[in-house]
């Protein structure tokens, strides 16, 4: 696999992750898709099932890297990218690089918690045994925005009683 990269294809392929958050919103679960890529093609899909599952772990990075292993029938992923919508955290970026992602493609980043470049870098962090290539920001105003909408819309206030204690 060629490691030229074509930015038609990231925003095609994000576009992808994306219909992933928007499930996950859709769920009233965080606003977080991914897919991996290998060959051109489309090998897992996912989004963010935490809330769903009750699985702390059931991140949308996650759940894709399952999958993919088994499309790809090996735990290593060495000639495949994952499109993400937002930076992955640390739990994630562990497995990705544990996986030997050869790159990862992320759209709006996460400085109070990305571990790509945020607020550390384990994707390519030297005394680790494998280092990702790292495209940021596809996407990354359609991904931001699905992440604002989600949480302003949380912290709106439902009704009379979410005012206060109104009913003491």
């Amino acid at each position: 696999m060629d490691n030229i990269f074509d930015p038609v294809l990231d925003h095609r392929f994000m576009e992808a992750a994306l219909g992933q958050a928007r499930r996950a919103y859709d769920a009233e679960e965080t606003p977080v898709g991914a897919v991996i890529v290998y060959d051109g093609r489309i090998i897992a899909r996912a989004w963010n099932q935490v809330e769903l599952l009750r699985d702390a772990t059931a991140h949308a990075e996650m759940l894709a890297i399952t999958q993919a292993e088994t499309a790809m029938g090996d735990w290593r992923l060495t000639d495949c990218t994952l499109y993400v919508t937002k930076e992955p955290c640390p739990m994630c970026a562990g497995a990705i690089v544990h996986t030997r992602l050869r790159r990862v493609v992320f759209g709006c980043p996460d400085p109070k918690g990305g571990a790509a470049g945020g607020l550390l870098n384990l994707l390519q962090h030297p005394s680790l045994n494998h280092r990702c290539e790292i495209t940021s920001g596809v996407c990354a105003d359609l991904s931001r925005a699905l992440l604002q909408d989600f949480f302003r819309a949380r912290r709106r206030p439902q009704g009379p009683l979410d005012q206060g204690n109104l009913a003491d």
